[in-house]
C-alpha cells in the first residue's frame, strides 16, 4: 500500500477535493509498500541527467564563452574599462580579457561532478515530494542549496590557478594597468577570482535548470520508465 503522504500527492494531481482527499487518506495504513513509485529515485535521475548532459557542456573549450545563456560578462566596474580600451583602439586586448575569464570558469567546472553526485544521493522522500510539487526549477534549487558552498570552495582555487595557466593574470594586469594610467579615470582593482567563481556557479545551475524544465514539461525528454512514471504525477 502507498503511504498516506504519497497517496496525497497522487490524489492532488487527480483533482480530488480537500475534504474527499482527507477522508481517503484517513483510511490508508502507514508504511511504504512495494507498489509505491520511487519519486526520490526519479528526481535523482533527473538531476543526474542535468549534470551529465548540460554541465558537461560547460567543461569544453568555449563552453561558457560561446554559450550566451551562461557567458561570463565583465562586472559593472570593468565595463567602463572595456569601453575605454575599445575607444582607444585596444579592442583585441579587451576581447582577450573577456575570453580568459570564461576559460577559467570552464576549468573550474570540471571538478563539480563529484560534489553534485554526493548531493543527489542525499535526496530523501520528503525532499522529493517538495521538489515534485515545486516549480520548474525546484530540483535545481534544492541542489544549489546543498552544493553552493562546497562548489565555491572547490571552484575558487581552481579559478585562481587557471588565471595563471591561461594567462589571465598577465592579461588583466596589463588591462588594468593601461586603464589606470589613463588621465582622470577612477582607478579599479576588482577581485576577479571571486567574481568569476560566482558567475561560474550561476552558469552551472542555469544549465541544470534547463534540463530539469525539459523533463518536467516535455514528455519526449523523459527517456526512462522511472522518469515517465514520476513526472506523470505532476502533469
Amino acid at each position: 500500500m502507498f503511504p498516506k503522504k504519497l497517496a496525497l500527492i497522487f490524489l492532488c494531481f487527480a483533482g480530488v477535493s480537500c475534504a474527499e482527499l482527507q477522508q481517503v487518506v484517513n483510511t490508508l495504513p502507514n508504511g511504504q509498500g512495494t507498489g509505491a513509485i520511487d519519486i526520490a529515485g526519479g528526481l535523482r535521475q533527473a538531476l543526474d541527467f542535468g549534470i551529465d548532459k548540460q554541465v558537461s557542456k560547460l567543461t569544453k573549450q568555449d563552453g561558457f564563452y560561446k554559450n550566451e545563456l551562461v557567458k561570463i560578462l565583465l562586472p559593472q566596474e570593468l565595463q567602463k574599462v572595456d569601453k575605454t580600451l575599445r575607444d582607444i583602439g585596444l579592442s583585441s586586448l579587451a576581447d582577450e580579457g573577456l575570453k580568459v575569464l570564461n576559460r577559467a570558469a570552464e576549468d573550474a567546472v570540471k571538478g563539480a561532478t563529484p560534489i553534485f553526485v554526493n548531493a543527489v544521493k542525499e535526496i530523501t522522500f520528503t525532499d522529493a515530494k517538495n521538489i515534485l510539487l515545486g516549480n520548474d526549477s525546484a530540483a535545481t534549487s534544492y541542489l544549489q542549496a546543498k552544493t553552493n558552498q562546497a562548489l565555491y570552495a572547490k571552484f575558487n582555487p581552481v579559478i585562481k590557478n587557471s588565471f595563471s595557466k591561461v594567462g589571465a593574470d598577465e592579461i588583466w594586469t596589463n588591462i588594468i594597468t593601461k586603464y589606470n594610467s589613463i588621465p582622470f579615470v577612477n582607478k579599479v582593482n576588482p577581485d576577479l577570482t571571486d567574481y568569476v567563481t560566482n558567475e561560474a556557479l550561476k552558469g552551472v545551475y542555469k544549465m541544470i535548470s534547463i534540463e530539469e524544465k525539459n523533463i518536467r514539461t516535455k514528455i519526449s525528454s523523459r527517456t526512462t520508465s522511472l522518469l515517465q512514471q514520476v513526472f506523470a504525477l505532476q502533469d
